[in-house]
This record gives C-alpha cells, structure tokens and sequence, in this order.
C-alpha cells in the first residue's frame, strides 16, 4: 500500500475521499472543525507539489437532495482553515461536475456537494464510483471515518486507479496508531473500556484480551458484572442475559494471563440527572433505588495506580455518565492519569464517540498520544476486521 511520499502530484489532479462530516448549529455553521483540520495535511501536500485536490465527502444522513446538509455550507470553514479560496461543485458526478474538475489549475482546491445525496454512494455502485473516478487522475484515501464502510468513493472507485491510489497522511497516522496498540505495544499494555453494554462490547473485548496485560471495565458495563459475581445493583443498568458471558470473560481472562480491574465503589444517584442525590456505595452493594453513575473515589485511586505504570493505553468509553458534572469525577481522573503516563512516555491511543467527546470536553487533548477521528471504523479495527477502505488501497 502507497503513502502520499511514495506518489508524484506534479500536474496531478487528486481525487481526495476526506470525512467532513462535522456537526452544524441552527445557523448551518461548523462548531467543530477538527475533522477538516485532519485532513489539512493531506491537501497541502499534494499542493505544495504543483497538484490540485478535489474533495469528496459525505455530511449526515440525508433523504435525498436536503439543502441543510450541503457541503456548500463548510465551504468558507475549509477555505479559511486551508488559507486559500475553496471552488464549490453543486453536483458530485455528471457533466457538469467533470467540467468543473478538469478546469482545475495546480495548487486550486474544490469541494464537491454531498455524495449521500446519491443512494449510490452507500449501495457502492460501480457506475456512480465510475463516475466519481472520472474526476481525477490519481485517488486518495484519507477518510479514517468511513474506511469500515464499502461504500462508493470510499472502496469501489479504488479499483479505477490502478497504480495511482494511496493513503491520505491521515488514514496512515490513524493506521499506525491502531497497530502501535494491536500488534508493537510496548508491555504492559491496558485497554480501558467504558460504554453502557457488555454486548457491543463483546467481539472487541474478545479481540483485545489477545493483545492486552491489563483490562479496566467502566460505565454501566460494570453491573453486570457486579450482577454476574452476586451482587445487588439497584437501579443500575444492567444486562441480566449477559451475566454468564461475563463470567466467562473472567474465566477465560485468568487463562490469557490477563488482570481485568473492576470498579470497587461507585457513585450513584437517585435519578438519572446531574441534580439527583449522590451516594457512594461499595460496587456489590448498591440500594433498590439507586443507579450507579461514576466509577468511586477508591476505584479511581486503584486505576491510576495501575495506569500511570502501563506503556501502551487504549482508551475506549468514559468511567460513567460524564456529560452530568456531578458524575464526571471518574472519567476526568482516568484521563488525567493515562496523561501523566504519556509525560512519562507511554503511548495513549483514544478512540470511540464518548470517551474522544470527554477528553475534548475537559481540554485533555494535548496530554494523549493520538486520538482518533474514526469513532465505528476504530472499533472494527480493534475487533481485528481489515476494513474495506484500507484493503481496497492494496
């Protein structure tokens, strides 16, 4: 597989699969930037070659042509965060779509519309992927978001590119950072697993008790556990037809040589609100009426314990219900300790919806390693899949 170093963009038009699916407020303007910052890099590179770059992306799930979910509104973001004046192409295929790209001058940059306005693009359709292909002379991938995905500009065009396809700067970083973890991690290397449900969790833990020493269980995953080994949960969620797997888990952890670290306290509240009623309790021994919400004080203590003596970190899903403040306390010290490991030289990777939401909630952005922009494609990936859109580069 290719990186950008290894292709020539001189005279060069690139077709470019970049994830700009950023979150918009009521006035249809970007509030996070930082997937468009990602694919920065990328761009300016094959520009500073004398190439030019032609952007495909996908924004939400439109019904068909939604004009609250046109490219055309993150246009003036990506030219002030590029620093040069982006074209906008009202149409992603067709006529006068190709016209607009083969206009193109080296070193001038154009964002083409939704490619989700086209059932196509997610069927895969070899003809809509033929289509896109028409639009540059060599295809980078640079979508880490959407590589577990088979869809049209993301896989099926790769085939139209015979030679001239490569990883985007960031798919390579976001590549590397996953096999740091999975495959070179320097020893002992802790994964920490946060989320509401053993059962979406299942074939990720499966995956990562081959790679791991160490193994801390959070959020409302931990109940039942608590549930498996005897315990009484109160309110807590809890998934009762999953407490013989968790057993297992444990079971099959002791043979792997693998120490899973649950929570020994928690602190739960009478209502699921940041206003509710806080108590701690030890895990095994939460009231009827009460839910735990937060990993407890002693808990936290043991983890960091742990954490600031690990090499290779995963972290994947918050210690609790962090968007209450007053149930925050376990992720932001879980944070705060896998960023005094990094100071001292440990690699931190974070990836996952909830736990990437929580470092950049309470500023720990600078304290990780790597955090990652692909919240479904890093999961499949520590599942241990080959995602589409990276084999497809091959």
């Amino acid at each position: 597989m290719k990186t950008l170093q290894q292709l020539n963009f001189t005279n060069e038009r690139a077709v470019i699969r970049v994830d700009f699916n950023v979150p918009l407020n009521d006035q249809l303007e970007v509030t996070d930037p930082t997937r468009i910052e990602a694919a920065k890099p990328t761009i300016t590179h094959i520009l500073s070659q004398g190439g030019s770059c032609v952007l495909l992306s996908h924004l939400g799930r439109p019904k068909g042509n939604d004009p609250k979910l046109s490219l055309n509104n993150i246009t003036a973001k990506v030219s002030e965060i590029l620093g040069l004046p982006v074209q906008f192409s009202s149409q992603c295929v067709g006529a006068a779509a190709e016209e607009k790209a083969n206009t193109l001058k080296p070193g001038e940059v154009l964002l083409m519309e939704n490619l989700r306005f086209h059932p196509e693009e997610t069927a895969g359709d070899i003809g809509f992927s033929k289509q896109l292909a028409q639009l540059g002379t060599v295809y980078v991938n640079d979508a880490f978001g959407t590589a577990h995905r088979a869809h049209a500009s993301t896989t099926i065009i790769a085939q139209f590119f015979e030679n001239k396809k490569c990883f985007g700067s960031l798919l390579e970083k976001e590549v590397k950072a996953i096999e740091k973890v999975m495959k070179d991690g320097a020893s002992p290397v802790l994964a920490i697993l946060g989320g509401a449900k053993v059962s979406s969790k299942i074939t990720i833990i499966e995956s990562l008790m081959e790679k791991v020493d160490h193994l801390i269980i959070g959020g409302g995953m931990v109940y039942t556990f608590t549930k498996a080994l005897g315990g009484k949960v109160g309110n807590s969620i809890c998934e009762p037809d999953y407490c013989d797997y968790a057993l297992e888990l444990l079971e099959k952890a002791k043979q792997k040589g693998v120490t899973i670290h649950l929570p020994v306290d928690v602190v739960a509240g009478d209502a699921f609100s940041n206003d509710a009623n806080r108590k701690q309790f030890d895990v095994m021994d939460i009231p009827d009426g009460w839910e735990g919400m937060d990993a407890g004080p002693k808990s936290t203590a043991r983890f960091k314990e742990l954490i600031v003596t690990c090499k290779t970190i995963l972290w994947n899903g918050p210690m609790g219900v962090f968007e209450f403040s007053n149930f925050a306390e376990g992720t932001i010290a879980v944070g705060n300790a896998i960023g005094e490991a990094t100071k001292k030289g440990a690699f931190s990777l974070v990836g996952g919806g909830d736990s990437v939401a929580a470092v950049k909630q309470f500023d720990m952005q600078d304290k990780m390693s790597y955090i990652s922009t692909g919240g479904g494609a890093m999961l499949e990936s520590l599942e241990g899949k080959t995602l589409p859109g990276i084999a497809a580069l091959s």
